[in-house]
């Protein structure tokens, strides 16, 4: 992109010399501790420029953000270390604003370095600290860009392990996490469809946060309560209300899974967690036939013989009526929202994202059981038929702790629970 490739691997030849002599003249207490670990980042440029690039030896690949401030990379070095230097090999697009921070469990931060007059290139900061985790923030590029480097190195002592979660004996073979989201509360309100308009929408039943309504914020949610197991998501989610003969019926369960799937396991292995404050809606809640919502689908509970469908079916007595519904999730790398709340993700193509999406991150998938059967004409839904079924997503998990459970769930495809483990 800004390198020719003939410049590109003079370059790589000779930094990959370079490294090699720097490694191997460390002393014993100056190892190189991040090489090959855990690694995760607030976005990628592209599937072809991931996080783990940062951290493989080979100046040859980059990691690559977003066009957008802030962006940060943050590395596992697998047990607790103690941290003395750290090298950031710049590619062109740099960034003149940046801090290095180390942590022991992820979530509380020390500040190991900072600077506003970063000058890119190869850069050897020397520091002292400790910690499991040591992460790059950076707040102002020096380019139109987004920030990318080659390698991202961490030395010292201590540390432990790959850095790559060990798969459990027995462990379950999917790419799978979950949220179980209880209904909070209805309103005639939608943050992201009418913000700031309270009443405007139909009405909707919301889970997990307790709080939302027409003019929440990210912030609000990061602040309030959450009814969801684990009470750590503080996301809001929320469907349009179903009613028979007209009373409003709410879900007896509403589960959201987080699951690798639809991508190659080559992709599922670069999974990237969602951004906060990410708002998404999938569905239609416009849709005046079946054809015009596929990826609604409604069932019975128990009942594999009653075909699903996109509109509502005929439950058999002592069954429950189910609803399932997968959101998009190929992002665009930029945007936390569109016009439309829907431009900025897409759905995978032949097991990979379009190139105009090619950040993966997790399927979000809701499914609701509502304690309802029988005759469907007696049912409808707040929007219409149930065709017109769609779900709201507004992203408001710990930026650390998606991370941590994308890393050790969804990229080694191993089922976790509602503790993100296995």
């Amino acid at each position: 992109m800004r390198k020719s490739p003939l410049l590109a691997g003079v370059l790589g030849a000779v930094l990959a010399t370079y490294v090699l002599v720097a490694a191997t003249a460390a002393s014993a207490a100056d190892t190189l501790l991040s090489q090959g670990k855990s690694v995760t980042a607030s976005s990628t440029e592209s599937a072809a420029f991931p996080a783990a690039n940062a951290v493989d030896g080979n100046v040859g690949t980059r990691w690559s953000s977003a066009f957008s401030d802030p962006q940060w990379l943050q590395v596992d070095l697998g047990a607790s270390a103690t941290i003395t230097s750290v090298t950031i090999d710049w590619e062109a697009a740099y960034a003149k604003s940046f801090t290095l921070q180390s942590s022991a469990n992820g979530s509380s931060w020390t500040t190991l370095y900072s600077t506003t007059s970063g000058a890119g290139g190869r850069q050897t900061l020397s520091v002292s600290g400790t910690g499991r985790y040591v992460r790059l923030t950076t707040t102002v590029r020096a380019t139109q860009w987004g920030v990318s480097l080659t390698e991202f190195q961490v030395f010292g002592s201590g540390g432990g392990g790959t850095g790559t979660p060990t798969i459990p004996p027995g462990a379950v073979r999917v790419a799978e996490f979950l949220a179980d989201c209880p209904f909070t509360h209805r309103l005639p309100d939608d943050p992201i469809v009418f913000p700031n308009l309270p009443g405007a929408s139909h009405m909707h039943s919301f889970f997990g946060s307790e709080v939302t309504n027409a003019s929440t914020t990210v912030t609000d949610l990061l602040n309030a309560n959450s009814n969801c197991n684990p009470s750590i998501d503080k996301s809001s989610y929320w469907i349009p209300t179903l009613y028979q003969d007209n009373v409003p019926v709410e879900p007896t369960t509403g589960i959201f899974y987080y699951l690798g799937e639809g991508v190659s396991d080559a992709l599922i292995a670069q999974t990237q967690p969602f951004p906060l404050g990410l708002r998404v809606v999938a569905g239609n809640a416009k849709a005046t036939g079946p054809a015009d919502n596929t990826i609604a689908r409604w069932s019975c509970l128990h009942h594999g013989e009653v075909n699903p469908s996109s509109d509502f079916v005929n439950c058999p007595a002592g069954s429950m009526l189910e609803s399932y519904l997968d959101f998009p999730h190929c992002w665009d790398g930029r945007n936390l929202d569109s016009a439309d709340h829907k431009s900025h993700m897409a759905y995978p193509v032949g097991n990979a994202c379009p190139a105009s999406h090619p950040v993966v991150v997790p399927k979000l998938r809701q499914v609701m059981r509502y304690p309802v059967n029988g005759d469907p004409a007696r049912l409808r839904l707040a929007s219409g038929r149930g065709y017109t079924m769609h779900g709201d997503f507004f992203n408001a998990w710990p930026v650390d702790e998606l991370a941590r459970r994308v890393n050790d769930c969804i990229r080694i495809i191993v089922k976790c629970g509602v503790d993100g483990r296995p």
